[in-house]
This record gives C-alpha cells, structure tokens and sequence, in this order.
C-alpha cells in the first residue's frame, strides 16, 4: 500500500499575526513548525507532502521552505487562486479573500493520489497526532462506502490562547468514537475554571475545557475529491455573491457525515498542540518547542 501524503494548508498570510508567519523561525536550529511537522511525518511513516500556496509568494516559499524537504521527502505544490471555480461561476467584483480551507483541499486534486492528511502550516499538532493518523491512513480501505476519514481531536483546554479569543469546533462523538457533528464556535476564551464562548448578543456559553475539539488535523482519501467539488458548487450557489464568505472544511465534513457519504473515526491525541494566532503566541510555542526537545521529544536540531 502506497505511504500516505501530507497535504500543508499554506496558502494564508496570517492577518492578525502581522505577517508570513509559516516562515518565522521557532526552533533553536531556525527551524519553523512546518519543519517539526514534516519531521512528525516523516517518523509515522508518510511518503510525500504536498503544500498548497499563492503564487504570488512561491519563489520565496520554494526557497525559504520546500527547499529544506527535498532530500528528505518527495514534495508537491498545489496552488490556491481565487478564480479557479467551477464552471458558470466567477469572482465577485471586489473580492480578494480566498474560498477557505475546503477550496484548498480542492486545488491539490491533481496532486494526491493516496489516502493523505491535511494541515495548518502554523500548527503544531505533535508526535503522537501523526502517528496515530499515519496509521490510521497506512490501513484505510480507500474505496469503502461511506468514505471512510478520520480526525485528529484535542482536549479544548489544551488549544487556547492566553492572548484572545480563538475559533474551535467543538465534536460530538458516538460511543464508536465516529463524529455525528462539529460546532463551531468562534469567540472562545481561556477562564479560571476552562472556558467560554462568547455570543453576538451579549450572552456566554460555559465550557469545562474537557471538550473534543477539531484543529484541522483531517484524514481523507481521494474520494473527498468529488465530495468536495459537488459541495463547493453549491456553497458558491448560495453564498458566492458575498464578498468574504468561505468554505469551510469542517462544515463540508459535517455535511458528509449528515448525509452518510463518510464517516470521521475522532482519533484523541496526548500530543500538546499549540499555534500561532496571534504574535504573542509566539514566545510560547518557541518555549513549548524547548520543553519538548528538553524532554527527548525532538533532537536540538532537526538537521545536522
């Protein structure tokens, strides 16, 4: 069976970290998340990464990033571009904001053809995560109806910020550890006792940090494929119009499973995950790095 790929989500120039944030170094060695994702990879025994960017900034990305794999791992590009849409569809006057994460999947069609895992390029998700996805991938049944995915789920408390609120989808389970649904929830904030989501109208929802939550660590076939392109068609037919509407992954992935043309095995992970929201997340995730390589987790250097 073919190794699974690892498709890296990199098109997004990160607008409240104030920059291109997949590039800024974090490990001691100048490595970036991206490097200690890769590395997780390679170790659970994927065979290929692929990163979906913009043109407008690949010769930098070829050269501060894809340049670093090439001898380790076979690497692909895919390119996200805001007029690449279906047919009878076209750019609203005035956009400039990508179609989210599920466009992005879509653009890295032609360059997967193995069960493969997707990523943020700023997270870091942890050995434990790949491992457990990696094997989950190495064994699915790639033709199987429903399509048989899978995800990558965190406890809420150990994904927040301590410097604003933070978007989660929060994941409902059967006792089969298979996803009924993702919630998202979009203004949530660290507290004392766990944690809170804050409404529009002024009102909150008590959260006991113990929740499983989605952090867009998603396993999929090459089937998502069409899921994705019949569902984008009629994401564009009822909100193409609007200047910075998205298509989310997690919302087509709850679609599916409401639908019953996938199902989603919720894999927990021990794994600390930490990202880069907002630039002051970044003291942290450089001193959560050190504490991992202090414990063994990783060498001081992931090259040389």
């Amino acid at each position: 069976m073919a190794k699974p790929t690892l498709l890296v989500l990199a098109a997004g120039m990160g607008s409240r970290y104030g920059g291109l944030k997949q590039m800024d170094p974090m490990g001691p060695g100048g490595e970036t998340v991206m490097d200690y994702s890769v590395f997780d990879a390679l170790r659970a025994g994927f065979g290929k990464v692929v990163f979906v960017i913009r043109r407008d900034f690949e010769e930098a990305f070829r050269e501060g990033v894809g340049a670093r794999f090439a001898d380790q791992i076979e690497v692909g590009y895919a390119y996200q571009q805001l007029d690449a849409l279906p047919a009878g569809f076209s750019v609203p006057e005035g956009r400039e904001k990508p179609w989210g994460t599920g466009h992005a999947i879509l653009a890295a069609k032609d360059a997967i053809d193995t069960p493969f895992a997707v990523i943020n390029a700023d997270d870091f998700y942890g050995r434990d995560a790949y491992a457990k996805i990696g094997a989950f991938l190495s064994a699915v049944e790639v033709g199987a109806t429903p399509a048989p995915f899978s995800m990558v789920g965190y406890p809420l408390r150990n994904t927040l910020s301590e410097h604003g609120t933070v978007s989660r989808g929060v994941c409902e389970t059967d006792e089969a550890g298979l996803l009924l649904g993702v919630r998202e929830l979009t203004k949530i904030e660290k507290t004392e006792a766990g944690a809170r989501n804050l409404a529009d109208d002024g009102g909150e929802e008590i959260l006991t940090g113990d929740e499983i939550v989605s952090m867009n660590l998603w396993g999929f076939t090459p089937a998502v494929f069409g899921h994705l392109e019949r569902l984008f068609v009629a994401f564009l037919e009822a909100e193409g119009g609007e200047q910075k509407s998205e298509f989310y992954i997690p919302f087509a992935v709850d679609e599916l499973v409401r639908e019953g043309a996938a199902t989603v095995t919720v894999l927990e992970s021990a794994s600390s995950w930490f990202g880069v929201t907002y630039r002051e997340d970044r003291d942290h995730v450089v001193q959560s790095i050190a504490e991992l390589i202090a414990a063994g987790e990783y060498p001081e250097r992931l090259r040389g």
